[in-house]
């Protein structure tokens, strides 16, 4: 301490620069008394960031790189001028996060952040087409490993029902198939409890009302080398309650109903109850149609 005290040197003149007149305790003091604030108010926010962290949520500057339109840093350049907006709302905040079911816009068109994905179900009877939980067996057991994508059915089979369906998680497709007035035909087989009397079979393809509706369909036809109660018919609809109407209206009941073609895709090389990804070229083709 006394060489402290009659040095001149650097010992003596080092402890001013660093922390003022103060003595080698209070130099001590002080760092604890400077520095404790400052961990115990940082340590409790990142455990609370911790306890707060929602899975389902993600940083916007990464959904926007992600989504494929820039990097990372271009996507905070881009949200900082207003080119990002989320539920209709432009969002100009660094750090914001958003769900991955809010609608974001980049320069008005609406993005993901995960690349489009198409997969073809060759669904068995026994599953409900449903994403809801607590339905028993669905169809989103059947393609749980098909991809991480967000991935929903477009339109519905019952839950007896046979055949295609088809999953995606791009948008405009579903509007193509839902919205769209030409929409995307689908092909079912038919098979019902007894033959289908010609005069029917021509009242279906000329259409007729239902409670003050008009029900039309696209075909129907006897399948050829088959029994008359099995018929081909193909649709425009989504869901296949048109064809029990039909039908109910007509005094027929189905006993069984299988969807063998959507567009011009078949269910070739999909056995029951198994899937595949589109081709590229599959999937364009139905973009066309």
């Amino acid at each position: 301490m006394s060489k402290q005290r009659d040095s001149k040197g650097k010992g003596k003149t080092a402890v001013p620069k660093a922390f003022g007149s103060r003595n080698a305790n209070s130099k001590t003091k002080n760092f604890a008394k400077g520095n404790a604030p400052f961990k115990k108010k940082t340590q409790p926010e990142k455990q609370n960031s911790k306890k707060s962290s929602n899975p389902d949520e993600i940083r916007l500057n990464k959904y926007v790189a992600n989504s494929g339109m820039c990097s990372r840093r271009q996507a905070d350049e881009n949200i900082a001028i207003g080119l990002v907006s989320v539920n209709g709302t432009v969002i100009t905040e660094m750090g914001y996060k958003v769900k991955r079911t809010d609608e974001v816009k980049f320069d008005g068109r609406r993005i993901k952040p995960e690349p489009n994905v198409y997969v073809m179900l060759n669904k068995p009877k026994g599953f409900a087409t449903t994403t809801s939980e607590g339905k028993g067996r669905t169809v989103m057991d059947l393609v749980a490993n098909a991809t991480n994508s967000n991935i929903k059915p477009i339109g519905r089979l019952g839950r007896n029902s046979l055949g295609l369906l088809l999953f995606t998680n791009d948008d405009e497709m579903v509007q193509k198939f839902t919205k769209s007035k030409k929409g995307v035909a689908r092909l079912f087989q038919v098979e019902l409890d007894k033959n289908l009397k010609f005069e029917d079979l021509k009242k279906v393809q000329e259409g007729f009302k239902v409670e003050g509706k008009l029900v039309e369909v696209e075909e129907i036809s006897y399948i050829q080398g088959e029994s008359k109660n099995l018929v081909g018919i193909k649709i425009k609809n989504t869901g296949n309650t048109i064809l029990r109407t039909i039908f109910d209206n007509l005094n027929y009941d189905i006993v069984k109903i299988d969807c063998v073609a959507i567009g011009h895709l078949t269910k070739k090389d999909i056995p029951r109850g198994h899937w595949k990804h589109l081709t590229e070229q599959e999937v364009n083709t139905l973009k066309m149609l």
